[in-house]
């Protein structure tokens, strides 16, 4: 097996202390590895005034499954109606086919991926689709929210049963960890109640819990059978004026057990009387956050563009068409969960639009803690995945930032207290939130760092004062301990690993589930135990 000597790089590692020390990283084979001044590498790789971290970690994006091959048709112009439609980030696709997701990820320097929300009923196609993948490690979460055998187990109060589910699920799909939508919101809009929640102590029709019950019965669950991340929340009434409330209630809701909230730019929003009140309501959040660590988030960072809304969550695909008249399509899976996709476009000078994107940028800003927070922009709800490297050359850059403020409605500066913020990101805050903490948050000890036993998954970057130029372009991306691109060229295309919980949990036993599933659904989708077996 090859060794690689990276020499005299910047190394950035918060993981391991090492903030900005001039240092080697020794590659053997797959693994980093302790330094061997007395063997001869079989390559050595000159990092001199060069940046060294390890690869990225995306923890929440969407890119496998059937929801994402519906939008990817519908990226095509004639379907929109909209003769300004371009779903391209220069000569680059914006929903990327899976094959050339995994490269393009590798182009920005990230190495590990999770699509957030795959329906169990399609986990065969999503293994299917991750095992066509290329270049990063890639994983997914279950939706198991609003699926009617949890639902009918909490309603029974019967949480040994709620454990089982999650034991069953995880198992069956190889997924790596649950994801709960809208908890018993999309149910409800399924059963024909087509308005928001009010808050998360609402009844859900025909069942006697709310979303609260919900929250907090998975989140037990979770945590109580070991899981690596135990839950993904994507909070109810996203998008909704005053949904800070239903925010900050449900991370009281989890108590003291491990929860991570996705996306929570979304869930942010002070209450409006009308548009012109919209505004940031992240500051009670955020100090929620602050002084309870067993919370993380990611931010979903919207930029502006054309890009896609697709989410698990019916209501809020619903309530998009309503508000844009934009096309949609619903497609809702069977029992698990809803879905709804929707074109949308984020226009700098609108005042809804600009409001969003400075209270992302909060987020990042204001919490003390950047281990607690994670780069995402949603991919693509709030924006492509190709847009990092110009997040984080907003988060580095204060006067970076004053430029797009200057560009954006008024109204952004009387309801966002972005333009105070005079905090500026170093190289190893910005490791963090795109490295080391979504790595900690998952679980996956050998990612985010490059301590000896991590994975050998190693980004080289130029030293440039133009961040975004940067972090878009990599010097070297080595993934696997393989060399895979080089001054932008694509050198080796080298299959992805399917990212798993890592606990085996013993489901032959669990009949009453068994016999649920294989009445209530389709043969095919126990397949995908044979699939992974096979691949």
């Amino acid at each position: 097996m090859a060794t690689i000597k990276i020499q005299n790089g910047l190394i950035i590692d918060p993981a391991n202390r090492a903030a900005s020390a001039v240092g080697d990283v020794w590659i053997d084979g797959s693994q980093i590895v302790a330094p061997d001044h007395e063997r001869r590498p079989d390559q050595t790789v000159d990092a001199t005034g060069l940046v060294v971290m390890p690869g990225g970690v995306d923890m929440h994006s969407h890119f496998v499954g059937p929801k994402v091959n519906a939008a990817r048709k519908l990226t095509a112009r004639p379907l929109f109606g909209h003769g300004d439609a371009d779903f391209t980030h220069g000569t680059r696709p914006f929903l990327p086919t899976v094959v050339q997701t995994g490269a393009h990820y590798c182009g920005l320097g990230y190495t590990t991926a999770f699509d957030a929300a795959v329906a169990p009923s399609f986990a065969l196609q999503a293994q299917q689709e991750i095992h066509d993948m290329r270049q990063v490690d890639a994983g997914f979460f279950a939706l198991v929210g609003n699926h009617r055998f949890v639902l009918e187990a909490i309603c029974d109060g019967d949480q040994q049963r709620v454990r089982q589910f999650l034991e069953f699920i995880i198992t069956k799909t190889a997924a790596y960890a649950p994801k709960i939508v809208n908890p018993g919101g999309v149910d409800r809009w399924k059963s024909g109640v087509h308005s928001p929640l009010e808050s998360i102590d609402e009844r859900l029709p025909a069942l006697s819990i709310t979303p609260r019950d919900i929250i907090q019965s998975i989140t037990a669950a979770a945590n109580e059978i070991g899981l690596p991340h135990p839950v993904h929340i994507h909070c109810n009434q996203l998008g909704i004026p005053g949904n800070w409330r239903t925010t900050l209630e449900t991370m009281k809701a989890v108590g003291d057990f491990r929860a991570h909230l996705a996306h929570v730019q979304f869930h942010s929003y002070r209450d409006a009387d009308d548009e012109a009140s919209f505004g940031s309501a992240v500051a009670p959040l955020v100090d929620y956050l602050n002084q309870h660590q067993n919370l993380s988030v990611d931010v979903g960072q919207i930029m502006f563009g054309n890009t896609m809304s697709m989410t698990a969550d019916s209501p809020l695909g619903d309530y998009l068409r309503q508000i844009s008249g934009s096309p949609w399509i619903s497609y809702d899976t069977e029992f698990e969960c809803g879905c709804g996709i929707s074109p949308i476009k984020y226009r700098q000078r609108n005042r809804i639009h600009g409001l969003q994107w400075a209270i992302g940028l909060e987020w990042f800003l204001s919490a003390d803690n950047p281990w607690q927070v994670a780069l995402s922009t949603d991919h693509p709800n709030g924006a492509s995945f190709l847009c990092y490297p110009e997040i984080m050359a907003l988060l580095m850059d204060r006067d970076l930032r004053g430029q797009y403020l200057s560009r954006l409605h008024r109204a952004v500066l009387r309801h966002s207290l972005l333009q105070e913020m005079d905090r500026e990101y170093t190289l190893e805050e910005i490791a963090i939130v795109t490295r080391a903490a979504p790595a900690k948050m998952l679980g996956l000890r050998h990612k985010g760092h490059l301590a000896p036993g991590a994975d050998a998954d190693v980004t080289i970057y130029d030293i440039n004062t133009d961040r975004r130029a940067m972090f878009e372009f990599p010097r070297m991306v080595i993934k696997s301990g393989q060399v895979v691109m080089s001054d932008g060229k694509l050198l080796e295309s080298i299959p992805a690993n399917r990212l798993e919980s890592g606990i085996q949990f013993d489901v032959d036993s669990l009949d009453d589930v068994d016999r649920w599933f294989r009445k209530n659904y389709t043969a095919r989708w126990f397949d995908a135990e044979s699939a992974h077996a096979a691949s």
